[in-house]
């Protein structure tokens, strides 16, 4: 399988017209972008996902619904929509339009994983809420994800206090704040 490509971007998040491997960016540690969304039913419960036990970073840990990188050429909207149906197929068909998505935030982290992997990556949040999604009405992907369920944001604060939760604060602090508010 051909290795994805990635745009490399300064420390202010704008592209800087070169464009790398995956494996390439994170072995030199260059900047670039992320999407992370999280997918809400009409329950207000979040659809959570356990990585992969293979997965070189964070392997069975629980993380949010979606997040993957931006290919080269990419939007954060296109890339949201392709990581939703590679890794949760949660088909999103015609009833789901751009403005389903909503825009929480951007936030940019590091993060030394080893010593061949440095992440230096800027992170756009969307919350997509979607009604009738049931755990058994959802194909995941095996190789990048073990498990899902739906959590509600107790159970999510819950397991963020037992450390099972891949670290995405920003994140889950908005969700929080998202949940409680409606």
């Amino acid at each position: 399988m051909k290795e994805e490509l990635i745009d490399v971007l300064n420390e202010n998040g704008i592209k800087t017209g070169e464009i790398v491997s995956r494996s390439e960016v994170h072995k030199k540690g260059l900047w670039h972008r992320i999407i992370v969304v999280a997918i809400i039913n009409e329950k207000n419960e979040i659809l959570i996902q356990q990585r992969s036990d293979n997965k070189d970073k964070n392997p069975s840990m629980w993380d949010i619904s979606v997040t993957g990188h931006l290919s080269a050429g990419q939007d954060s909207l296109t890339a949201a929509t392709r990581e939703i149906s590679e890794e949760v197929s949660v088909s999103l068909g015609y009833s789901v339009e751009v403005k389903d998505f909503r825009f929480m935030f951007s936030y940019r982290k590091e993060e030394n994983v080893n010593e061949n992997h440095c992440d230096r990556q800027f992170y756009d949040f969307f919350i997509l809420r979607q009604s009738g999604l049931r755990e058994d009405n959802i194909k995941f992907q095996k190789s990048e994800v073990q498990n899902i369920k739906f959590v509600n944001i107790s159970q999510l604060n819950e397991m963020r206090e037992k450390k099972i939760l891949v670290d995405r604060e920003e994140c889950y602090n908005a969700l929080t704040e998202y949940l409680f508010r409606i």
